[in-house]
């Protein structure tokens, strides 16, 4: 430092900054903001999705009539220091806008109380729209700016791509405030902190109940917009075919690399990665971390270290879904020979599992069904395979009562769950909405028995010490009440598993 320089004090949120050579000149922000092409002048096709997000709205504002709802899509997370994950919207948003990608963070929508007797709502999306690229925010802002994470769509192209009437995020708050007293406010509390702060301040100020007098009311509002998505429309089921069918694909890459698997010191992190690059190339990514379980791992049932070795002879267990752009994901699970071929003890695990599959898939295609006997049935076939082999310590009859329950020791999780914006969607719905519900036309759900011996599992015979098994479904109510299970093109059963690994890595 020379006699000249003094020592400044820096803030500590200032010193990210301390790398940064952001020109400043003004000059440099006279030069900037001139000389650039006109933006294009076509508007975006309206999305598919717009048609029936006014069904959505009328179903998530029915039993709210007369307040004004908010349902923030979240904004960015830190994920170290000045580094974020990247966006992914809050599922209740994506659900009420169709929008996918990263075109949303910090929006807000708010369903508006109307006096329409057709509708309850209107929708108003406001939205943080690309900035002017004579605008500061075009080149030096790295969490927004055009130059660094590209053009954001402007309002009138997000109108155009949505139908939803849009607005700028800067008028948000007036909007709210608005006749805020007269009109009740209910937030989707988890998905925003920021935004549930500022709904609680006009709350207060309105004299409305806030905070923690208000978590009641703001919980029955999401509990609604999980609710709705219990019964999926014709896009939304179109996607779940779709993102099965992209899963597929992800498994087929898993086969073709399984010979390099088997040769690498950490070869469930290359299974892991064939998987994960087709989500990539043909979705937005992973719906949730693949779970690649080689050997006695798969009796770990959420094994997602994947840094184990791939040997031949063992089993190996994936879990995996691929999330499309427009945020639906599948979830399979496959247990695959990992040199191409069973076992005769490995298969007779496997056709004990593919057992109880079916009699889960049977139960659900009965009239009358509800979510839960699809479990029950699943457990019927478990406990009464284990007490074929003599493991179980005493009869299936006795087991199967809830007094008892000692099968479970070899399948302690559940047999099925809702699937759709979320691996386990609709999970804040009432148990009489799910667990306890009668099945209904559009509901998407899994249905995935196991059986898991642990290598250190000395109530089990040494023989099946190691082995883990589960097959995982994904099956769609259709409008007549069957069941129809959408992921049928994956192969399932022995013969068709060993053929199709041979299918492939031949091919």
């Amino acid at each position: 430092m020379t006699e000249n320089e003094e020592a400044v004090e820096q803030s500590m949120a200032d010193r990210g900054n301390n790398r940064s050579r952001r020109p400043n000149s003004q000059a440099f922000k006279d030069f900037i903001g001139t000389n650039w092409g006109p933006r294009p002048s076509e508007l975006p096709a309206r999305a598919e999705v717009a048609d029936y997000l006014q069904a959505r709205h009328d179903n998530a504002g029915d039993v709210f009539k007369g307040e004004r709802l908010v349902i923030p899509a979240g904004g960015y997370k830190t994920r170290s220091n000045d580094t974020d994950y990247r966006f992914r919207a809050h599922s209740a948003f994506a659900h009420m806008t169709g929008l996918t990608g990263e075109l949303e963070p910090d929006s807000v929508l708010v369903l508006e109380p109307t006096s329409d007797a057709s509708h309850s709502h209107e929708a108003v999306l406001y939205f943080k729209p690309r900035a002017s690229r004579s605008s500061e925010e075009f080149y030096a802002d790295p969490r927004y700016g055009e130059f660094w994470v590209g053009a954001r769509p402007s309002l009138e192209e997000m109108e155009s791509l949505t139908g939803l009437k849009v607005r700028h995020i800067d008028t948000l708050r007036d909007a709210l405030s608005k006749d805020a007293g007269q009109v009740n406010l209910r937030v989707v509390r988890e998905a925003d902190a920021n935004m549930t702060a500022l709904v609680d301040e006009i709350r207060q100020q309105a004299g409305l109940p806030h905070g923690h007098d208000a978590e009641e009311m703001d919980s029955a509002l999401t509990q609604q917009l999980s609710e709705i998505r219990l019964r999926k429309d014709p896009w939304e089921q179109k996607q779940m075919r779709l993102a099965i069918e992209v899963t597929k694909e992800g498994f087929e890459e898993i086969i073709k690399q399984l010979p390099r698997a088997i040769d690498h010191p950490r070869g469930e992190r290359v299974v892991e990665g064939a998987f994960g690059a087709r989500a990539r190339e043909k979705g937005n990514g992973l719906g949730y971390d693949t779970i690649a379980a080689s050997g006695n791992h798969a009796n770990t049932l959420h094994w997602i270290d994947n840094d184990g070795e791939v040997k031949n002879g063992d089993l190996i267990l994936v879990d995996a879904g691929v999330e499309l752009d427009s945020l639906y994901t599948a979830d399979i699970t496959r247990t695959l020979p990992v040199n191409g071929k069973f076992t005769p003890v490995q298969a007779k695990v496997y056709n004990a599992v593919l057992e109880a599959c079916e009699a889960a898939l049977a139960e659900a295609n009965k009239p009358g069904a509800r979510f839960r006997n699809v479990h029950e049935a699943a457990m019927d076939v478990i406990a009464h395979k284990l007490e074929e082999w003599g493991i179980l310590p005493v009869s299936a009859e006795e087991s199967l009562k809830p007094s008892s329950q000692l099968h479970r020791r070899w399948m302690p999780h559940g047999t099925s769950h809702h699937l759709g914006l979320d691996v386990h969607d609709c999970a804040q719905a009432r148990r009489e909405m799910y667990l306890d519900a009668l099945l209904e036309p559009g509901m998407v759900f899994t249905i995935e028995p196991g059986l898991y011996f642990r290598a250190d599992d000395l109530a089990v015979p040494e023989e099946y010490r190691g082995i883990g098994v589960r097959i995982e479904d994904d099956v769609l109510v259709n409008e007549d009440g069957s069941v129809t299970r959408i992921s049928e093109d994956i192969p399932r059963t022995v013969e068709d598993v060993e053929e199709w690994m041979a299918r492939i890595q031949n091919s």
